[in-house]
């Protein structure tokens, strides 16, 4: 089994910055991929952005260039830094991991809340 701590969501108003912040532990492969996931009220939940443990990044066109996604292999965690917020960032925001395609495991989502 594996467990996602998150940590670092809130409120700020637009043009704010905020870091996100997931640690996964229990069993956990050396090949994984850890990311960002986001879901606002009445949309599907959606991919922010990813990295895996091999380097391989993926990052959604409405955040690049806003937020960087770093991680550190050793620790098994992933963080989101978020700049230059905008209220339709507004989102639960959730850490994945997944090894290969299977299995995957979320964490229990944490509030970010973009004012204008």
């Amino acid at each position: 089994q594996v467990q996602l701590e998150e940590s670092g969501g809130g409120s700020v108003q637009a043009g704010g910055s905020l870091t996100l912040s997931c640690a996964a532990s229990g069993s956990i492969l050396r090949s994984n991929t850890m990311g960002w996931y986001r879901q606002a009220p009445g949309k599907q939940r959606e991919l922010v952005a990813d990295y895996s443990s091999s380097g391989v990044t993926s990052v959604a066109g409405s955040v690049k260039g806003r937020f960087t996604i770093s991680r550190d292999n050793a620790k098994n965690t992933v963080n989101l830094q978020m700049t230059n917020l905008r209220p339709e960032d507004t989102a639960v925001y959730y850490c994945k991991i997944r090894f290969g395609v299977f299995p995957v495991y979320w964490g229990q989502g944490t509030q970010v809340t973009v004012s204008s």
